[in-house]
């Protein structure tokens, strides 16, 4: 069992239990960000990465959930595993991941994953699947066989939590909900009503 008042490590340890029983996407989450106006968008991503600097995504810069963020930094993530009844939602500010992070990471991809992020005008109208197939071929013809650098256009974030909330499903809906802020230089434990 994980320290109480490390929630890094229960997430942990969380996540672990849901890759052993979520059939596809255990690290899928919800990432909410907001417009310049503050309407709030939400969407399906995937965790890259998890320590105690906080949880890691990546995308295209120029995408919508991209532009957003770097209009307004802050975001919030929620996780669900449904086969376990245990939900973690996140919310904090949003920094971007340093170059060789992003490079690193980039180079662990499939290399068609590579390739789509050059032809993937993430987020634009596309005039029909044709375009993106066009693409995926020109950018596959453009690096042959030779290696694949991570487009400019391409990176990570790192989502630094101000609040971590813990939720597990209970009978008669009084769920148990445990709530994580920074305090000092570690964290404040609080239960909450379901």
């Amino acid at each position: 069992m994980s320290d109480p008042q490390d929630p890094y490590a229960l997430f942990a340890e969380w996540l672990a239990e849901a890759e052993k029983s979520e059939p596809n996407d255990p690290n899928a989450m919800c990432l909410a960000t907001c417009t310049p106006e503050g309407r709030p968008t939400a969407r399906m991503v995937l965790l890259k990465g998890q320590d105690e600097r906080g949880f890691v995504f990546y995308t295209n810069l120029e995408s919508r959930k991209g532009e957003q963020l770097a209009a307004n930094p802050f975001a919030a993530l929620c996780f669900h595993w449904k086969s376990l009844r245990r939900s973690i939602r996140v919310e904090g500010r949003v920094e971007a991941v340093t170059g060789a992070e992003a490079d690193a990471y980039f180079a662990t991809r499939a290399r068609g994953s590579r390739i789509g992020a050059w032809a993937s005008r993430q987020s634009r109208p596309l005039e029909g699947r044709w375009a993106l197939e066009k693409a995926v071929a020109e950018y596959t013809l453009k690096f042959g066989v030779g290696a694949i650098p991570r487009p400019e256009f391409w990176s990570g974030f790192r989502l630094l939590p101000d609040r971590i909330e813990f939720w597990r499903d209970m009978p008669f809906r009084l769920h148990e909900r445990r709530v994580f802020t920074p305090e000092g230089a570690g964290w404040r434990e609080e239960a909450l009503y379901p």
